[in-house]
């Protein structure tokens, strides 16, 4: 059974890129384009891992980072914060947030594949 990834991003290009590269790997995809829609697909779907970009409308990925950590039933989410946020203080704070892996835009495909399967353990 292929392992779920939940894209949360609010870039359209992004989503496609990121979907469609992860899908090659076998992986199936969810999306959603804002704060709120990732946390409630987080909540519906119980990825096996998040994919969480930082400025979004309505919640920001920190935010969602933080809730999904302080609930019992999604605490466990590996979540990769990919972002354009890429000042030594961002990646602070996503990783004081809970994150487990911080990768900034520009970004190469590869290494997020990398960190992906070694999260999810393909």
């Amino acid at each position: 059974m292929s392992k779920k990834i939940l894209i949360v991003d609010d870039e359209p290009n992004i989503v496609k890129m990121v979907e469609s590269r992860l899908k090659a790997e076998g992986y199936e995809i969810v999306t959603a384009r804002d704060g709120q829609e990732g946390l409630d697909a987080a909540r519906k779907e119980k990825p096996d891992l998040i994919i969480l970009d930082i400025m979004m409308p309505k919640l920001d990925g920190y935010e969602v980072c933080r809730m999904l950590r302080a609930d019992i039933q999604y605490n466990a989410i590996p979540i990769v914060m990919l972002t354009a946020c890429g000042q030594a203080t961002d990646i602070k704070e996503g990783m004081e947030r809970g994150a487990d892996a911080y990768i900034a835009k520009p970004f190469e495909p590869n290494v997020l594949v990398g960190i992906v399967d070694g999260l999810v353990g393909k």
